[in-house]
């Protein structure tokens, strides 16, 4: 394998997760990680990665950043702005491509149902715009976009800010809890995924199955918020419930506070709109894609939830 495998940006939770599989299928030295903070990246340069350091809100960092990477996992601005991450995305899939980079593998999220194009989520917004710039990039240039699965350990951006070590009895959200779920996936596996996508692309392009496609990944089945609810409540050893609120009064939750702020913007309001979305059953659609690629049955919602409770994840 001649050509090496970019990763941008390399050292938060999906991007570590996808590099400690990467390690397990090429040596370090076929890796350029570029990160916001190098230093995080210490122990891979001892094993022979090359190290660079760029960030999305320093467009001249991403200049030349990207030369001599064949193929670049390109990770999504850690946000759910949309015009901000969609620049943020473009600026570097451009300069990926004056740097040589032939293909891009892009982390996208799974909203929109079945590989759909639209979506009730403000925070998909910015996904599917990137997905369709990608598509329409001309010449010999391809790519690959990733729905990652909704994040089992995400669970509390989904659940007013649920807290596994402090819980409450009630989840107060605009929801009512019951109809289309979540098929919840645990990180470390998309990770695993996702780093042996990259890897059989960068051993045999030409026989590469997803080239120019939209891929899904999810868990091994849909559950709905009630049901997460109680997966939640027996973690903790405590009945929980979701009790519906309406977006008002969620924006109005303490602990709310500043966590749906960027850039200075409350966005609330517009995160409250993954509700919607998941009342409509984007996020309910179980692909056998994640189990096909590890060679297993993905890891279930509960067994994540109990992990995390453990201590063990």
């Amino acid at each position: 394998m001649s050509q090496k495998i970019g990763v941008f940006p390399a050292s938060g939770g999906l991007g570590t997760s996808i590099i400690n599989h990467l390690v397990k299928l090429v040596p370090a030295s076929q890796l350029i990680l570029i990160a916001r903070n190098p230093e995080k990246l210490a122990s891979l340069s001892r094993e022979g990665a090359t190290i660079r350091r760029a960030d999305y809100d320093d467009r001249a960092t991403l200049e030349r950043i990207f030369d001599n990477v064949g193929v670049l996992m390109l990770i999504s601005y850690a946000s759910f702005e949309i015009q901000h991450r969609v620049e943020a995305h473009k600026a570097a899939i451009d300069a990926a491509r004056r740097s040589g980079v032939k293909h891009i593998f892009y982390s996208s999220l799974a909203f929109a149902g079945d590989l759909g194009e639209s979506s009730l989520a403000h925070v998909m917004g910015a996904h599917l715009a990137t997905e369709k710039y990608l598509a329409e990039l001309p010449g010999h240039f391809t790519y690959t976009a990733i729905r990652e699965g909704i994040y089992s350990e995400s669970f509390p951006i989904y659940t007013a800010w649920f807290d596994l070590h402090n819980p409450a009895e009630e989840i107060t959200i605009p929801h009512p809890g019951m109809g289309p779920g979540v098929a919840w996936a645990k990180r470390d596996e998309l990770g695993e995924a996702t780093a042996k996508m990259v890897y059989a692309y960068a051993k045999n392009s030409s026989g590469f199955p997803y080239l120019n496609r939209v891929v899904l990944l999810s868990g091994p089945r849909e559950v709905s918020l009630a049901e997460t609810a109680e997966v939640l409540g027996r973690a903790v050893g405590k009945p929980v419930r979701i009790r519906e609120i309406t977006v008002e009064e969620y924006v109005a939750l303490p602990q709310i506070g500043d966590k749906h702020t960027y850039h200075g913007v409350n966005l609330s309001r517009e995160w409250a709109t993954a509700w919607e979305a998941i009342r409509a059953g984007e996020t309910a659609v179980v692909s056998p894609v994640l189990g096909e690629i590890l060679w297993r049955e993905p890891e279930d919602f509960e067994t994540t939830i109990q992990g995390l409770v453990g201590g063990r994840q």
